[in-house]
C-alpha cells in the first residue's frame, strides 16, 4: 500500500481508526517482510537440500571421419539414439523457434517463470482446459533428468526446484544444450541430433524453416505426433508453431505459407553406418572413448561400399568385396571397405576381409623381381626363359598351362608368368623375401611355422589386404615404408621410412606395372597395377596406385570355399579401376629417378642381357630347339591359287632353345629373329618343304611338311 493509499483511508477512516491504523499498519507490513523473507529462505534452504541434476548424461559413441563429418554413432543403454551435441552446430532458426513457443524468457528467469505460470493458471482456470504450459526449458530438463512425473502437486514442486538448483549451478548455454540432448523425438530417440537425423536424414545444421519448426512441436508430445504414426497430427503440431513463428514476426507470411507446404516426413531413416568393421575395431579397443576421429573420407567411403555391394551382388550370391584406400603420402587410410555388407548373411559380411588372412596369390611377384633388379640379377629388358623348370622336386607352371619360352623380364613381370618369378626368387632367395615384407610393415603368416620355401612367392602364405597395400605403398614411394593408420586420434608423423627397395628398382616396377593392360587390352591410364589369384579360384586381387593413393581390392568367399572362375584380371580388376574412377582425378607417377638405365636388350651390359638365374632346378642345360608349329608330317592347305601358284604366309613357331634363332625352308635361310619365337614364311609353292631352325648355340630342329 503506497502513501496515497494511506493518505486516502487516513482521511475515510474515523479518527480513531486512523490512529488504530496507524499504529498496525507498520506492524503488518513488517510481519508481511518477515513472511516474504521467511518463504525466500525456506525457499533456499529448500534449494541448498534439492540435489542438482546431473547435466553430465551418457551419449553415443561417435565415429567422425576426418572433417568431423558422422561415420557410425552407437547406441546408449536399452538401445536408445542420444547423440552429444554442440550448440554451435544447431540452426539458429531452431533456437529463435524453441525459445519462442516453449520459454520465451529463458535468459531472464532463474529456472522458473513466473509469470508463465501465472499466465497458465490464469487461462485454465478462464478455458477450463491447458492452453499454453508453466514450465520452463529449465523445468523440463529438470524433469526430464530426474525421470519422474509432474502431474501431482509434489511432481510439479520437485521439478521447480530442480530448476532452480540447475539455474545455480550451470549456465543458460550448458541448459539449453543439456534439453537438446534428452528430449523425447519419439520412440528410442533422444536429442535434437537424432531427432533430425533419423526425421531429416541431416544434422541440425542447416534445417529448413518447417524442419525446424517439425522438431520444435515434436517433444512436447513425441509419441502423439510420432510422423511415422500420425503424419496428420504431426503436420498440425508443426503448423501450430508456424503460425506462433509468424504472429511473433520470426517469420514472415510468405516463408510461413511455403513452410506448410512442405511434407511431414513419414519414415525414419536409418542412421549412419559407413566403415562399420572400423568403427566396431575402435569401440573395442578404446571402450572409454566417447569420440573417435579416423582418416576416413565420408564420400570415398560411401561411394565405394556401394561399389563392393553392387559387383558382389552381380558375381555370386556368396561373394564378398573388400576394398582399402590409403594416401601414400602421409599413409592416412581414406576407405576401408571390409564386406560387400555387413549384415548380409550369405556373404558372411560381419567379416572384415581387409584384415583376414589369405593366400595373396601373384601380387608379391612385383617384390621379387624388385629385389632381383636391386641386387643386379636382372634388368627389365634381362631376358630369362619360361619353360618347364623343375627346382629340388618343385615345378612351378603357369596359370594357362602354357610357356612363352625366352621373354623379357618386363614381359614376364606383365604376364604374370610363374616360371620367371620363381627363378628369380630362387636367386634372391625366400627369407629375404620375407624379410623385405615384414619391413614393409606387413605380418605374413607361414603355414605352421615353416621356413620360407620357393612356394611363397606364388601365394604359399597368409597375407591381409591391409598389409598388402602397405607393401605396395611402400614401392609407389620410391621403396621406403609407411606405416599405414585409420585414426587422428593418436601421433601421426610421417618420417623417414626403412627401406623395402632401393628407389632405382621401385620405380622400374613402377614402369613395368603401368603398362600391364586392363581387361579390354588397354593400359589403365597413370595406374601402375598387379592382379593376382589364389590356388582353386578362391581368391582374386588387384593392387595398384597412382602418384597419390594406393588402392587393393580382393574378392572371394569370406568361408575360403572356391569359386569356379574367379580371377583376379576378370572380377579385381574392373573393381578397381572403377574405385580409381570414384576416387577422382589421378596423380601423375613418377618420373625416373637418378641412375634408372634405360636401355633395350642388346644395349644392356653383358651381365644384364640374361637374368642371372639357374637353368634349371636340377642343373640340367636347358632343352634345345623344338618346331611348334608346324607339326612334323602334317598336311596343310595355305591356299595356293592355281593360276599364279601365289599361296598365303605360314606363321613358324619354335619351343624352347636360345636365341637367336635362323629359320631354313629346303635349306634357304627364309630369316633370323633376335628373340622372338616366331616368324612369317611365304611358301614358293605347293608341296613337299623341309623346314628347319637354329638356336643361338647351334642346336636345330627340322619338320618335313607338306603344302596345297
Amino acid at each position: 500500500m503506497n502513501l496515497h493509499l494511506f493518505a486516502c483511508v487516513r482521511g475515510l477512516a474515523p479518527k480513531s481508526a486512523r490512529h488504530r491504523l496507524a499504529r498496525w499498519l507498520p506492524l503488518a507490513l513488517c510481519g508481511l517482510a518477515v513472511l516474504g523473507l521467511a518463504a525466500w529462505l525456506g525457499l533456499t534452504a529448500l534449494v541448498d537440500h534439492t540435489a542438482v541434476p546431473n547435466l553430465q548424461v551418457p551419449t553415443s559413441t561417435l565415429v567422425l571421419d576426418r572433417d568431423g563429418r558422422l561415420l557410425r554413432p552407437f547406441t546408449v543403454d536399452r538401445g536408445r539414439w542420444r547423440l552429444p551435441l554442440d550448440l554451435a552446430a544447431v540452426d539458429p532458426r531452431f533456437i529463435k523457434l524453441l525459445l519462442a513457443v516453449e520459454d520465451r524468457r529463458f535468459y531472464s528467469h532463474h529456472g522458473v517463470d513466473p509469470l508463465a505460470l501465472v499466465r497458465a493458471a490464469t487461462q485454465l482456470a478462464t478455458r477450463g482446459l491447458i492452453v499454453s504450459g508453466g514450465s520452463t526449458l529449465t523445468m523440463q530438463l529438470a524433469r526430464l533428468l530426474d525421470g519422474g512425473g509432474t502431474r501431482s502437486a509434489a511432481g510439479k514442486v520437485r521439478q521447480a526446484l530442480g530448476a532452480l538448483a540447475l539455474e545455480r549451478n550451470a549456465d543458460k548455454a550448458q541448459i539449453l544444450a543439456a534439453y537438446l540432448t534428452v528430449a523425447p523425438y519419439g520412440g528410442n530417440l533422444e536429442g535434437l541430433r537424432a531427432g533430425s537425423l533419423a526425421w531429416f536424414g541431416k544434422e541440425p545444421k542447416h534445417l529448413t524453416t518447417a524442419e525446424a519448426a517439425f522438431l520444435v512441436a515434436l517433444p512436447q508430445a513425441p509419441e502423439a505426433r510420432r510422423p511415422d504414426r500420425d503424419p496428420a497430427a504431426a503436420r498440425r503440431a508443426r503448423d501450430r508453431v508456424l503460425g506462433r513463428a509468424l504472429a511473433l514476426g520470426l517469420i514472415d507470411a510468405q516463408a510461413a505459407t511455403a513452410a506448410r507446404r512442405e511434407p511431414v516426413p513419414t519414415a525414419r531413416r536409418p542412421f549412419p553406418m559407413l566403415a562399420p568393421h572400423l568403427g566396431t575395431r575402435l569401440a573395442l579397443a578404446f571402450p572409454g572413448r566417447s569420440v573417435h576421429r579416423t582418416t576416413l573420407d565420408t564420400g570415398v567411403q560411401g561411394r565405394l561400399e556401394t561399389l563392393a555391394a553392387d559387383r558382389a551382388s552381380a558375381i555370386d550370391p556368396r561373394v564378398s568385396v573388400a576394398v582399402l584406400v590409403a594416401d601414400h603420402g602421409n599413409g592416412e587410410v581414406l576407405a576401408t571397405v571390409g564386406s560387400a555388407g555387413l549384415f548380409d548373411g550369405d556373404r558372411q559380411g560381419h567379416v572384415d576381409m581387409t584384415r583376414a588372412l589369405r593366400s595373396p596369390g601373384s601380387t608379391l611377384k612385383p617384390l621379387i623381381y624388385g629385389l632381383a633388379f636391386e641386387s643386379g640379377i636382372a634388368h627389365p629388358e634381362s631376358l630369362i626363359e619360361d619353360r618347364p623348370t623343375a627346382f629340388a622336386g618343385y615345378v612351378p607352371g603357369n596359370f594357362d598351362r602354357s610357356f612363352q619360352g625366352t621373354v623379357t623380364v618386363r614381359r614376364a613381370l606383365a604376364l604374370s608368368l610363374n616360371v620367371p618369378a620363381v627363378q628369380l626368387l630362387d636367386a634372391v632367395g625366400p627369407a629375404r623375401l620375407l624379410a623385405r615384407m615384414r619391413r614393409a610393415g606387413a605380418a605374413p603368416v607361414l603355414a605352421d611355422g615353416a621356413p620360407p620355401g620357393l612356394a611363397i612367392g606364388l601365394g604359399g602364405l597368409g597375407l591381409s589386404l591391409f598389409d598388402l597395400v602397405r607393401i605396395y605403398a611402400a614401392i609407389a614411394r620410391g621403396g621406403e615404408s609407411l606405416d599405414l593408420h585409420e585414426t587422428l586420434d593418436g601421433p601421426a608423423v610421417v618420417g623417414p621410412g626403412r627401406r623395402v627397395l632401393e628407389e632405382r628398382a621401385a620405380w622400374y616396377l613402377t614402369s613395368i606395372l603401368s603398362e600391364v593392360p586392363a581387361p579390354n587390352d588397354a593400359a589403365p591410364q597413370g595406374i601402375s597395377y598387379k592382379t593376382g589369384t589364389s590356388y582353386g579360384y578362391r581368391d582374386a586381387w588387384a593392387i595398384g596406385y597412382d602418384g597419390r593413393r594406393v588402392v587393393g581390392v580382393w574378392v572371394g568367399r569370406p568361408d575360403g570355399a572356391p569359386v569356379p572362375g574367379l580371377k583376379g584380371v576378370d572380377m579385381a580388376v574392373p573393381i578397381l579401376l572403377d574405385a580409381f574412377t570414384r576416387l577422382g582425378p589421378r596423380s601423375p607417377l613418377p618420373s625416373a629417378p637418378p641412375g634408372a638405365l634405360m636401355a633395350a636388350t642388346n644395349a644392356l651390359p653383358p651381365t644384364l642381357r640374361h637374368a642371372r638365374v639357374r637353368d634349371a632346378g636340377v642343373g640340367a642345360a636347358p632343352a634345345g630347339p623344338e618346331i611348334a608349329f608346324p607339326p612334323d608330317g602334317a598336311r596343310l592347305d595355305v591356299g595356293f591359287d592355281q593360276a599364279d601358284r601365289s599361296g598365303a604366309t605360314l606363321a613358324l613357331k619354335v619351343r624352347n632353345g636360345h636365341p637367336p634363332f635362323t629359320w631354313f625352308a629346303d635349306g634357304r635361310p627364309i630369316g633370323q629373329e633376335p628373340f622372338a619365337r616366331t616368324i612369317e614364311w611365304q611358301p614358293a609353292g605347293p608341296g613337299y618343304a623341309a623346314i628347319s631352325v637354329v638356336d643361338g648355340r647351334g642346336r636345330s630342329s627340322r619338320v618335313r611338311v607338306y603344302l596345297r
